[in-house]
């Protein structure tokens, strides 16, 4: 997986806060924009992030984060189960995608959307996040 070259899209300032931690790669830019797309005229701060800067993160500092990644080596990178183990107490507010070759492959105890990394598949993945952080984002 490539590196994410972290953002942020509109103002800090905003009372509601949504973060993506991501892995690079067509599929996970594709459903990154997306996101983006749904929410950029709202008035949601949205901040893009590497998933290897999730132990910076703090969940209370968010309405919603979403967390992108592929299961390698059968299992998920360190840093994303690291960060679901710690934030445990904050996880109505975590939304995690898991892709994999088989598609099924998630942790244990995480309520994950599950699939391969298909191009032709990312508008249904985009849609299902999107339909999670409906009741996350009101204002």
């Amino acid at each position: 997986m490539n590196k994410v070259q972290g953002y942020d899209l509109n103002a800090p300032s905003l009372s509601t806060k949504l973060i993506i931690a991501t892995q690079g790669s067509e599929f996970k830019d594709k459903i990154t924009n997306d996101i983006l797309e749904k929410y950029r005229s709202d008035s949601i701060f949205i901040k893009i992030i590497d998933v290897s800067m999730l132990q910076k993160i703090n969940p209370k500092d968010y309405n919603a984060v979403v967390v992108m990644h592929t299961w390698e080596n059968w299992k998920p990178p360190i840093e994303v189960k690291e960060f679901i183990k710690r934030t445990r107490d904050h996880k109505e507010k975590i939304i995690v995608l898991t892709t994999s070759g088989e598609g099924s492959y998630k942790m244990d105890d995480v309520d994950a959307i599950t699939g391969e990394s298909k191009l032709e598949s990312t508008t249904s993945y985009s849609n299902k996040i999107i339909e999670r952080l409906k009741p996350l984002l009101k204002h």
